[in-house]
């Protein structure tokens, strides 16, 4: 969530690897041996938000969040066929709410709490319910440029006939009903947004998975129509897939619900117990595990930071934003946001890829090519290696290789 600027005449520019089109963003490109320097290391998957680099600190409170099932727990689809979303288990939606009243970054009372298979599905759970039954036209889906690199593909993904994507919410002049994805702070550059085309006839989704004391300075309470979260962002645990929706609209809430019905039937209920068990945990405050694990993750992004931004200093190469302190109400202090991503040659994107950094192109964020982001989330010894090979294209360009 940052930019990392390139500066650079093209003639020194090192061999770029060619371009390769994936199945999966995860996979990684084949080797072709681009720098003779690099052959035998591997490519540095950093276009990836993989957040591995909270281990340490899961690893370190033991048996605290076990959670153990027996052979005979969980075998109905049903948790509650009474409530708007009929397999959200009650300990997860206990601990949801709880936890945005410990942080205080999103408002839950009189809030309808939606769960889904990570923030993916429930984005576009949250599509459909607010643009079923369908008009005339699909309705336009635009978002603020930069935006995050998958919103183009998942929203176009279905070839749906209620929506489309329509691109960048600056440059939005087409009549009728629209939606604007307002992401805060944003992927990838960390800045706070608003809304941007602002019309009667439009509907807001708040992408809120960055909205955390590890992240970014707690500034106000969110109270939006529709807010997505993850706990794939907001304790690490990527894997376990669930995400939950926080909606002020019961209708809303309904369709969103006949949405995830309709495409899983439902979201694993061993993984709720487990995202439950931690979420909980985290907010208790009899516990310190919450105020520890917020305190670990700050302090993690912040020290990346520093050891990135001395990088930078020394290069001629590259340049990275800055961001004003602000004060945080979770820790009480002025605290500068620490982003997990940070992302301008003519194409960044392949010329790191000729040093085995790969990165997500600019324009997949509909921004320039001469941006990247490249994920500061993994584990201590990727990030190591990527500042060390920051550092030798420095060198290289220095020796006119």
């Amino acid at each position: 969530m940052t930019t990392m600027t390139m500066k650079m005449p093209r003639d020194k520019m090192a061999p770029a690897a060619l371009s390769h089109s994936h199945t999966s963003r995860y996979a990684l490109p084949k080797d072709n041996g681009t720098n003779s320097n690099l052959c035998s290391s591997p490519f540095l998957p950093l276009s990836q938000g993989d957040p591995t680099g909270f281990k340490p600190f899961w690893k370190s409170v033991g048996d605290q969040c076990k959670v153990t099932f027996d052979s005979s727990d969980f075998m109905s689809y049903l948790t509650d066929d009474q409530k708007v979303c009929w397999f959200l288990e009650k300990d997860l939606e206990d601990a949801i709410r709880k936890l945005h009243q410990t942080v205080g970054n999103a408002t839950t009372e009189d809030r309808y709490i939606v769960v889904g298979t990570g923030s993916t599905q429930l984005y576009q759970a949250a599509l459909y319910a607010l643009t079923a039954p369908g008009g005339p036209e699909p309705v336009n889906v635009v978002s603020a440029v930069p935006y995050y690199s998958s919103y183009v593909e998942e929203t176009n993904f279905l070839r749906s006939a209620l929506y489309k994507w329509a691109g960048d919410a600056y440059t939005f002049d087409k009549e009728g009903p629209y939606i604007e994805l307002v992401t805060m702070p944003n992927n990838p550059d960390g800045q706070v947004r608003d809304p941007v085309v602002n019309r009667y006839d439009g509907k807001l989704i708040h992408d809120l998975a960055y909205y955390w004391p590890q992240y970014t300075p707690i500034t106000t309470q969110a109270d939006y129509n529709t807010m997505l979260f993850t706990f794939s962002k907001s304790m690490g645990h990527a894997g376990s897939r669930i995400g939950w929706a926080v909606v002020k609209d019961k209708d809303v809430a309904i369709k969103m619900t006949k949405y995830i019905e309709l495409s899983s039937l439902g979201v694993s209920r061993e993984s709720q117990h487990r995202a439950a068990k931690i979420l909980g945990m985290v907010s208790d405050r009899s516990h310190c595990l919450g105020a520890d694990f917020f305190r670990f993750g700050k302090s993690l992004m912040a020290e990346r930071w520093r050891k990135f931004k001395e990088v930078i200093s020394c290069s001629r190469l590259f340049s990275v934003p800055k961001y004003m302190e602000e004060y945080c109400q979770f820790s009480g202090e002025h605290i500068e946001p620490h982003p997990c991503n940070n992302s301008h040659v003519e194409d960044l994107e392949i010329f790191l890829r000729g040093y085995k950094i790969m990165g997500r192109a600019g324009s997949m964020f509909g921004a320039d090519p001469n941006h990247v982001r490249v994920s500061m989330l993994g584990d201590e010894e990727m990030f190591n290696l990527f500042l060390k090979r920051l550092s030798s294209i420095q060198d290289t360009i220095n020796n006119g290789n």
